[in-house]
């Protein structure tokens, strides 16, 4: 009988061994970004289109001029919980001290500087896609923006949601699976995906979600419940969106729509982001969204 016991607890710790080891964090190495110089004023234009400042500014910043003061503090209601845009000013309350390396593990594999998971509200699994050096270059512009000494709220999350390194093993089922349009040919429709992907991370809101809050990418662009529960977000794959290429890229750059409605909630302050684009790149996008998979009976 001891030996058993010992034998099982040996599995035991084997077990919990490598569960440990494969939900480990796994930042990008400092080589991977070594001899890039960020560039702040290219960061500048792709922070915009990131849509960085529309989450981390506080919810009662005044709009205006000057560049945004990134204290975070807007709150995102979901199924699992409340999560708490951070503090990412170039202060030491923020991201002040953090390398670029440590910055670009942010955004790019979510885990912060010191080695936490960071929760997906922070949509790494679309910036995951984007070029080392155009995150170097953003992480080179926040660092120009003004510091802000106000505290991150934490995140109000039940059991077992409140438990980071459970995102480990979210990351090997949801991260790291690349592009869902793959190879295409053309010039036009790779840098429309590029935009849609990675930087502006359009498949966050417009795409589903599974039970654990994965981007369900059978039904890419499809539509999706508002994760606060008010409303649904509209598909935009073909067969959804019955627009012409021109009326999309108007409502792209303008928020206006066909039928003379205008553009509301968070998708206002995309389109601001999205209209700073040169026309090419508008161009781009539409060619992209009619690239993609049709939705079910598109």
């Amino acid at each position: 009988m001891r030996g058993l016991l010992l034998s099982l607890a040996v599995l035991a710790a084997a077990g919990c061994g490598a569960a440990w080891w494969l939900t480990r964090p796994q930042p990008i190495e400092a080589a991977a970004i070594r001899g890039m110089t960020g560039d702040a004023a290219r960061g500048g234009d792709l922070f915009t289109v990131a849509g960085c400042a529309s989450c981390h500014v506080a919810p009662d910043a005044e709009e205006g001029e000057g560049d945004p003061v990134l204290a975070g503090g807007q709150a995102f209601e979901t199924q699992f919980g409340t999560f708490h845009a951070p503090n990412i000013s170039s202060g030491p309350a923020g991201i002040g001290e953090w390398s670029d390396a440590e910055l670009v593990s942010a955004m790019a594999r979510g885990v912060a500087a010191g080695g936490a998971h960071l929760y997906p509200a922070l949509p790494y699994t679309s910036y995951e896609n984007a070029d080392l050096q155009d995150l170097v270059d953003i992480a080179a512009h926040l660092r120009t923006l003004p510091g802000s000494d106000a505290a991150s709220r934490p995140n109000e999350l039940s059991f077992p949601y409140n438990i980071r390194r459970g995102l480990g093993a979210w990351k090997r089922i949801y991260a790291g699976r690349g592009w869902v349009l793959q190879d295409p040919a053309d010039p036009g429709i790779a840098r429309g995906r590029y935009l849609v992907e990675a930087l502006a991370h359009c498949g966050q809101c417009h795409t589903p979600r599974t039970a654990l809050g994965g981007m369900d990418r059978d039904r890419w662009l499809q539509g999706a419940e508002n994760p606060d529960g008010d409303g649904r977000i509209p598909g935009i794959a073909p067969g959804q969106l019955d627009w012409s290429d021109g009326d999309i890229a108007a409502y792209l750059t303008t928020g206006l729509t066909p039928d003379y409605d205008s553009a509301g909630g968070n998708m206002v302050s995309v389109i601001e982001n999205l209209s700073t684009l040169p026309d090419a790149d508008i161009e781009a996008i539409v060619a992209y969204l009619r690239a993609i998979p049709a939705a079910d009976g598109g």
